[in-house]
């Protein structure tokens, strides 16, 4: 139990840190479509992201997958401005990406996981199981998440009902804010 408590913790670090700010933009791009009303598609929606997580990190600890660290340090933040530009280029058919979301959380989690690949394959020793390890961190990647989408639900039902701000606007701003920073950190991290 000690040691899935330890996975646990450390999935919910990574996604709750001040370090995972690219996972953080993911998924306020990911949901930023979404009301609050829809919480129960957003849960579906990262829960999709986790099991893609879940895929490649399991892949990856077992070397069955294994990719240049500097390639997944690209593809990262690119996921994410391919996320926010889906965003701001379909505002007004939320519909279509709302279903579009769905396919890029479970793909985009396969090249998430393996951000995390390297750190995983040393931490768990080669006599070790991965199963308890990788339950315990996507269990604890999970419940980061979702606390996440709730702190953001809570800011959007606040902005949408108190200070009446429209939700266009609120998936226009968010989006561009979420591409430019992603868009930045894409830039710096090009492998070649």
């Amino acid at each position: 139990m000690q040691d899935f408590l330890f996975y646990l913790k450390l999935g919910w670090e990574h996604i709750i840190s001040l370090d995972a700010l690219d996972h953080q933009l993911f998924v306020l791009a990911l949901i930023a479509v979404y009301s609050y009303s829809d919480w129960k598609k957003i849960l579906v929606l990262v829960t999709a992201f986790t099991i893609g997580h879940s895929v490649t990190l399991a892949l990856s600890i077992l070397d069955i997958v294994r990719v240049p660290a500097a390639w997944v340090e690209f593809l990262i933040p690119l996921t994410i401005v391919l996320t926010a530009l889906g965003n701001i280029l379909m505002k007004n058919k939320k519909q279509s990406q709302s279903k579009l979301n769905y396919y890029l959380a479970l793909f985009f989690g396969l090249i998430h996981g393996m951000g995390f690949a390297n750190t995983a394959r040393v931490m768990i020793a080669k006599s070790q199981s991965i199963a308890l390890p990788l339950l315990g961190f996507n269990v604890g990647l999970e419940v980061g998440q979702i606390a996440i989408v709730f702190g953001i639900l809570i800011l959007l039902f606040i902005l949408l009902n108190l200070f009446k701000v429209n939700k266009k606007d609120w998936i226009l701003f968010v989006s561009s804010g979420v591409f430019a920073l992603s868009l930045k950190m894409t830039l710096e991290r090009i492998p070649f």
